[in-house]
């Protein structure tokens, strides 16, 4: 990614803003160990303000931009190696986020070194780190054994 400092330091302020970091764990049996991991960066915008968001997406260029049901817009990044260069971009202009950039970027660093099912524990529980960091309320899967 080529951005500006200016351009760092404004998706890390809008990512800080209106934007969330995790990681998910899929029960899926087409995966070694039974789930899949799957790590998230999201913007999220009122679809009132479309076409400024639509502006902020193409400055980005690598995501998928989606409308919700309830009005808002999601702007969603999720190939990992788009994530780990993206966040290694932004992060040292983060303030809110920088935990959670700072442990995506070792659950993928992890994940890439995970060669047996102790392995992938270890990583289960940098995953389950996420609980502390970020409001979820919906999830429903945390540190299981595979």
């Amino acid at each position: 990614m080529n951005f500006s400092s200016t351009q760092k330091a404004y998706l890390a302020g809008f990512l800080d803003g209106d934007g969330s970091i995790y990681v998910r764990l899929k029960p899926n049996e087409d995966f070694r160990y039974g789930f899949q991991v799957a790590p998230y960066i999201v913007f999220f915008q009122s679809s009132k303000d479309r076409k400024n968001f639509e502006m902020i997406c193409a400055l980005i260029g690598v995501g998928c931009l989606r409308e919700r049901n309830d009005g808002m817009l999601e702007y969603v990044i999720q190939r990992q190696h788009v994530i780990k260069e993206f966040l290694l971009d932004i992060s040292p202009y983060l303030l809110l986020k920088k935990g959670q950039a700072d442990l995506m970027l070792q659950i993928l660093e992890k994940k890439s070194e995970v060669r047996c099912k102790e392995d992938f524990v270890v990583l289960m529980k940098l995953i389950d780190c996420f609980r502390e960091l970020n409001y979820s309320k919906k999830r429903k899967i945390h540190m299981l054994t595979p």
